[in-house]
């Protein structure tokens, strides 16, 4: 029998386990689930400041090879090219210190994965790319871009060094503190590179539809960071259960539950990351089925789902109407900001209009539920005023 490896510990695990006891296994990374509880947790992030550790993700840097000779734009638009092989967003269009969320696709239209792609701010950077995968993908994710890349560009883990996300209504406030005023001025889907704690890239985002921060650190200035962090008022560490509720409350996909790889963007209700001009291209992998699902429609359409009871929905639970099964659940669990039941899944397409009720087959009994607009909870990014 061949031996399962035991996971990997956070460059932070001593910080954490001094904090708390509750770790588990996710995506073969020894995590913290829980410090003070989940709900607490959960609310503490949208009122104030939680400090994730998400260093089990694949950060990396993504570049024109040394002595390329290119400058400025004509170097980002090489390297956005060679991205742009695997994804059907519009990376040539970034300007710079902006980031896109985007996927890998298939030659199916599915899914491979989600991640987002920055452009440096930095005017010496316009050759380089940085890119953050999902964790459990990564080495996968990595080699794709590897093998159709390869000898046109250079790709650098950066998954040994420490990646936190600061989220909140707060974040801003701890973040310039800390770190550096400039922060407080950074806008949702930005990124910048500053010289603080060592050398460290920081983008205006996150995964629990709060404002906030995802900052990549040196494992070395990693604790002293997250200490520094931890010492503002505003900031509490968080787990990766809380993590999960906040994501399902604002309506934010997770890999290998409302994304695989026979899942399109269209059906994910993801057309938004498809920009104009690569529709018009039509040059990315699975763009004949995904061209025709945004023209025509998809037959099916990743919804929000209310029960009308307590009992909560979870991921693989099968949606009927009038006695046949119309989609499947992909997550669901208790929302606290709500106080009640939430789920995300799939429906097919005339069933997916907000306001129809379900029923959802919960322990072999139908149970009732509403399709409800995402996100569940408002998303509160930081986006400047126009004319600001």
């Amino acid at each position: 029998m061949t031996e399962t490896a035991p996971p990997k510990k956070l460059p932070l695990d001593a910080l954490w386990r001094a904090r708390t006891s509750k770790f588990g296994d996710f995506a073969g990374y020894d995590m913290p689930l829980q410090f003070e509880g989940l709900i607490p947790e959960h609310n503490w992030t949208r009122s104030r400041a939680g400090l994730f550790d998400v260093s089990h993700m694949g950060p990396c840097f993504f570049a024109l090879p040394k002595g390329h000779g290119l400058e400025g734009e004509a170097a980002h638009k090489k390297i956005a090219s060679l991205i742009e092989r695997l994804v059907p967003a519009d990376i040539q269009g970034l300007r710079p210190g902006q980031v896109r969320y985007t996927m890998l696709l298939n030659e199916g239209g599915g899914v491979l994965d989600d991640l987002m792609i920055a452009r440096p701010a930095e005017p010496g950077a316009a050759g380089d790319l940085y890119i953050v995968v999902n964790a459990g993908c990564k080495h996968q994710d990595w080699a794709l871009i590897e093998d159709a890349t390869k000898g046109e560009a250079n790709l650098v883990r950066a998954d040994d060094r420490c990646l936190l996300a600061l989220q909140g209504p707060g974040a801003h406030h701890a973040a310039a503190a800390v770190i550096d005023p400039a922060l407080a001025d950074m806008s949702f889907m930005n990124v910048r590179r500053f010289d603080a704690f060592g050398r460290i890239t920081v983008t205006r985002s996150g995964y629990t539809g709060e404002d906030g921060y995802e900052i990549l650190v040196r494992a070395e200035q990693a604790t002293v960071l997250a200490e520094t962090l931890l010492a503002h008022p505003e900031v509490k560490p968080i787990g990766l259960g809380a993590r999960d509720s906040l994501r399902l409350e604002a309506g934010l996909c997770l890999y290998g539950h409302e994304l695989d790889p026979t899942t399109s963007p269209i059906e994910a209700d993801l057309a938004w990351t498809i920009q104009k001009r690569r529709r018009e291209a039509g040059d990315f992998p699975g763009a004949k089925r995904i061209l025709r699902e945004y023209d025509l429609g998809a037959a099916r359409k990743r919804v929000g789902i209310r029960p009308n009871d307590r009992a909560p929905a979870r991921e693989g639970v099968e949606i009927f109407k009038d006695g046949k099964k119309i989609g499947i659940v992909t997550s669901g669990g208790f929302s606290p900001t709500l106080n009640g039941p939430i789920s995300m899944g799939y429906v097919e397409a005339a069933h997916a209009e907000p306001g129809h009720v379900v029923d959802l087959m919960i322990r072999g009994v139908p149970r009732a539920a509403t399709i409800t607009p995402l996100p569940f909870v408002p998303h509160k990014y930081h986006r400047p005023k126009k004319g600001s």
